[in-house]
């Protein structure tokens, strides 16, 4: 083991052994919805993750804990997932076209949709998960669900806390967490930065390197609360992420060793703020009113060849890419809500817009040298600027109801309008481009749910939603082969039941879905120049006439007593397309890409009243088509195990952990095309998910 020294600081939840002599399972609030809503009464499909699951479960990203989470996937080729998943449906990489998430993914409610490197989780409270479209929520960058993270409120005591670990593969981390009250504002603050580092789990053997692709994170936040009467609160929250990672994903020989002598780069600096204010409007009912901007910044390179001039030989083969991307993203959002004591209907209406700016500058270049056939030699000196304006302005309403004791209905409608500004200029394989194009698309969505509460502690419910996503542009030479794509429409039926039960010391959750897509926006890819050019491999966006995903989701949580502690999860999906023919393949019987059939999960925690804890977690993910022809390969299904055990006192706990205990190898991203001459036959390549990890980690706090 390469020993280094992990210092984790954040402020320790309440100890252990004092939250297990609860018996009960806590009762966990919905923030993400419309309205705050107790999970066992949100009609929907959401994953709530507490403070505690986090911690317990995760180590520095959210990438740790996505396999809890039903029908939630994530797609590879970065150094942290930012392309999910949800119910099969989502991006899987950054080059299909201009910005447009089928995702949605907020941090602190500042916009992060599609670049979601920073998620790490350093002073989280809660990662919550919608899944199906949140178009009432979120509109067209919600397509197919939701993520939100929140990090931990300001509290009303001062605390300070640290952390420091032990862990392989050159793991460091430092940062501090304290917070405390303003009382002569009526006010509290909290502060906290965390610097994690990681040589990563890769070797260069040409470069005789093990840092080639590491992990270089910065995180600070801040947040103010300031409660001018009893009525309002306003949160002031700002967030610096950079995430300056290195990217040597990919190996001829699909290992972690890797020969390549110009290795890429992941990098993403993000700076975010955000203002929500809630308040009483008097008879009118409850205003919530949400700003939020941000400015992120990233380099994404790769060595195109995968190797160097020694491995090559007798062939000069050296190709590199790097996109240096800017994005700034502002967005205002404001609700009405109807008083709590209103009788009768309960009303909301509000209005929400985003405007979104992009740039991306890429270079593609290098050369291919056959000396046993020179006219399949070439070389290539590719740039392209490309810009991107959008203005998205949204209007919302929503209605609830009650029918009888029992009974209750809710109906929204979202419209939404877009408009699209695309153009970019540059050299592409030798000639000149310019393109200036834009669109239009007018849009709504909605939902239409009724529940009834079948006892006192079950709720039955069943949810008619209609989702959509914009259309939008193919970047570069993907214009050539289909310059726009259509929206996306998406109809969803849920039927669900979910209740707490053996006086409240089981929760548990059920939901069946079946979706209908219409237009279904299906991301695919060609090699132009099979020869010689591995670059010239084109992402672009294209339409299917629509597609099915249908499936099953659940969770279970179930406190047997103040010791013991069981959990777990199921996702199954079947999805299928329909009216698309890729390379004249009809793929009506096929699965969708990044679509696996079955995620699951299961764990179980003990924590006993003398301070000591353990817990496990295992997940298990089904087999899954990496894209649609000509990448018809799949990625092997897998299972993970995690392990944690430690004792937790008062004022500092510490803990032995280890991540993929068993060191299964496993795919989270493929494609299959030719970069090896002098033949460029193609062939399946794949990048390797993260090996065994071994730590232990020591908190200590001071209130």
């Amino acid at each position: 083991m390469r020993a280094s020294v992990l210092l984790l600081l954040g402020l320790s939840a309440p100890t252990a052994h004092v939250v297990a002599a609860n018996d009960i399972v806590e009762e966990v609030i919905v923030t993400a919805t419309l309205r705050k809503q107790a999970l066992v009464d949100a009609p929907i499909s959401v994953t709530v993750m507490d403070q505690t699951m986090l911690r317990d479960a995760g180590q520095q990203h959210l990438e740790d804990v996505l396999t809890s989470v039903p029908n939630l996937h994530w797609a590879g080729g970065t150094s942290r997932p930012r392309y999910f998943q949800l119910r099969g449906i989502g991006e899987r990489e950054q080059y299909e076209g201009a910005p447009n998430p089928s995702v949605g993914f907020l941090i602190d409610d500042i916009d992060f949709s599609g670049i979601g490197m920073a998620a790490t989780l350093f002073d989280v409270d809660r990662v919550e998960v919608l899944r199906g479209p949140q178009g009432m929520r979120y509109g067209a960058n919600a397509l197919a669900g939701l993520i939100v993270m929140r990090s931990v409120d300001p509290g009303n005591q001062y605390g300070f806390s640290t952390e420091a670990s032990v862990a392989d593969y050159g793991t460091q981390s430092l940062g501090a967490v304290a917070t405390g009250p303003v009382e002569s504002l009526n006010s509290a603050w909290r502060v906290g930065v965390q610097r994690y580092r990681s040589d990563g789990f890769r070797d260069d053997v040409y470069l005789n390197r093990d840092d080639t692709n590491d992990r270089d994170e910065l995180t600070a936040r801040a947040k103010w609360r300031w409660q001018p009467s009893a009525t309002t609160t306003v949160d002031l929250t700002w967030l610096h992420a950079d995430l300056d990672n290195g990217y040597d994903g990919w190996s001829i020989d699909n290992s972690r060793r890797s020969q390549a002598d110009r290795p890429g780069k992941d990098t993403q600096q993000a700076d975010g703020g955000s203002l929500r204010v809630e308040t009483q409007a008097g008879s009118l009912g409850s205003l919530t009113v949400i700003a939020a901007l941000s400015d992120s910044q990233g380099v994404s390179s790769f060595d195109g060849d995968w190797g160097n001039a020694h491995s090559w030989a007798p062939y000069t083969y050296d190709y590199f890419y790097e996109a240096r991307s800017k994005r700034r993203a502002r967005s205002f959002e404001v609700r009405l809500a109807s008083p709590d004591s209103n009788e009768g209907i309960a009303w909301l209406v509000g209005a929400y817009t985003l405007d979104l700016d992009e740039r991306i500058d890429e270079i593609s270049v290098g050369e291919y040298i056959d000396p046993f056939s020179p006219e399949y030699s070439g070389s290539s000196d590719d740039s392209l600027q490309s810009r991107y304006d959008a203005r998205n302005v949204a209007v919302f309403g929503q209605l609830d109801g009650a029918i009888g004791s029992r009974w209750g209905w809710s109906f929204g409608v979202r419209a939404e309008q877009r408009e699209a500004d695309y153009r970019d200029s540059g050299i592409q394989s030798g000639l000149p481009r310019l393109t200036d194009t834009g669109e239009k698309d007018t849009m709504w969505g909605g939902q239409a749910t009724l529940h009834v509460d079948a006892s006192d502690n079950t709720r039955l419910f069943a949810t008619l939603s209609r989702g959509y996503k914009a259309g939008g542009f193919n970047l570069g030479r993907g214009a050539a082969i289909k310059e726009r794509f259509e929206p996306e429409y998406l109809w969803s039926l849920d039927v669900g039941a979910k209740g707490e039960w053996l006086d409240r010391r089981l929760y548990a959750d059920i939901t069946a879905f079946y979706m209908r897509r219409e237009d279904m926006q299906v991301a695919t890819g060609v090699q132009l120049d099979p020869i010689g050019d591995p670059n010239s491999y084109l992402f672009f966006t294209d339409n299917a006439s629509g597609g099915r995903n249908v499936g099953i989701e659940s969770s279970a949580r179930w406190r047997i007593n103040g010791q013991f502690e069981l959990g777990g999860s199921l996702g199954l999906l079947h999805t299928r397309y329909s009216g698309y023919r890729p390379e004249g393949i009809d793929l009506s019987d096929r699965d969708q890409a990044h679509a696996p059939e079955y995620t699951a999960s299961v764990n179980a925690t003990w924590r006993s009243p003398l301070g000591w804890m353990a817990r496990v977690d295992v997940s298990a993910i089904d087999d899954f088509y990496f894209d649609v022809p000509p990448n018809d390969q799949r990625a092997g299904a897998y299972s993970l195990t995690n392990l944690k055990a430690g004792y937790e006192a008062q004022t500092w706990s510490a803990y032995l952990w280890a991540r993929n205990v068993f060191d299964e190898d496993y795919v989270v991203r493929g494609f299959y095309f030719g970069n090896e001459p002098p033949n460029f036959d193609n062939k399946r390549y794949t990048q390797l998910g993260e090996p065994r990890q071994v730590g232990v980690s020591v908190r200590w706090s001071l209130r």
